[in-house]
């Protein structure tokens, strides 16, 4: 039974995160917001926002290694997972974007995330340093962002807003205003719902088994609030677009060491379990300097590679089980 609780408060997750995102979009639309803020603010934060609440709940329930698991095995996950499962339906090509200053910043934000966490808590001042960084990040991208749509303008005439709405989730310029309060009133009573659930199961699930928390956070938390991400790749893969997968995974990754954490450490303290400074933290970065060469050397993501990353990550689960 508790299995199924963990499933069904994973699922309320999923389902409000995303009720959530579409509400938001659309409010954000048409109250006059463009939609490239939009897209670097509002979905950035509404697609993380299970992380955030199971953070937020874990963090204030006393069980911090599953917010602290959460966050780092999604980090490993999207990377190992994420990317290794659509390598095997189809290549990649990463040549065809350029992921070069995200990559940096993601690297960044590890290596900074790394250096407070042998602080030995992730408490207040941790958090503004990590919410602070990441205001910084999205000032960069946004400006970077507003480059790029100038420069595309003076290719081709009439670009506005209205063209980014194709590539925005979640956006529909004709959803009705009862529509839009509707999603957002699911996502808004769903997220603590699905996040009280998926906590107090988990936690159950580890006492019972005799399990670390901080392994229930790494492994069943953090494949689940994973899913998301890996399903839209998989499509991406089997309708040849999975060439922007690469950069949805860093920036997800970024957005959970410097947002989700930065915001739940302002909640409560997060200790941090020796287990991270020793292994997983090291495991995360990594599977982060993987990446070097499908972001420098624009290397495509193979089967071959595939393969080789999800092989590192059963490894990675079976070690912490042994």
């Amino acid at each position: 039974m508790v299995w199924l609780m963990a499933a069904l408060g994973l699922v309320i997750l999923l389902f409000a995160g995303d009720a959530l995102v579409k509400g938001a979009v659309n409010l954000a639309l048409r109250v006059g917001i463009p939609a490239l803020i939009v897209s670097l603010t509002i979905v950035a934060f509404g697609t993380s926002a299970p992380e955030l609440l199971i953070s937020v709940k874990a963090a204030l329930d006393g069980v911090p290694g599953i917010a602290m698991g959460n966050v780092v095995g999604s980090n490993t996950a999207n990377i190992l997972l994420v990317l290794g499962i659509p390598a095997l339906i189809a290549v990649m090509h990463t040549a065809e974007h350029d992921t070069r200053k995200s990559f940096v910043v993601m690297i960044a934000a590890s290596v900074l995330f790394i250096a407070l966490a042998f602080r030995g808590v992730f408490d207040w001042i941790a958090g503004l340093v990590l919410l602070g960084a990441l205001a910084l990040a999205l000032a960069d991208m946004f400006r970077d962002a507003r480059k790029h749509k100038a420069a595309a303008a003076l290719v081709a005439e009439g670009i506005d807003d209205s063209d980014d709405l194709d590539d925005l989730e979640g956006a529909d310029p004709d959803m009705p205003w009862w529509k839009i309060i509707l999603f957002l009133v699911l996502g808004l009573i769903g997220l603590p719902i699905g996040a009280d659930i998926l906590v107090d199961s988990a936690t159950v699930i580890a006492r019972t088994f005799g399990i670390s928390e901080t392994v229930i956070g790494l492994t069943l938390v953090a494949v689940g609030t994973s899913m998301p991400e890996l399903a839209t790749t998989v499509m991406a893969a089997i309708r040849r677009q999975a060439d922007v997968a690469l950069g949805n995974v860093i920036g997800s990754n970024f957005f959970n060491l410097l947002g989700i954490i930065g915001i739940a450490s302002l909640v409560a303290p997060i200790p941090v379990d020796q287990q991270f400074l020793t292994l997983d933290l090291w495991v995360m970065l990594a599977a982060s300097l993987l990446l070097i060469p499908f972001v420098f050397l624009r290397q495509n993501i193979g089967r071959v590679w595939g393969i080789i990353l999800i092989a590192l990550y059963v490894a990675y689960v079976w070690s912490m089980f042994l």
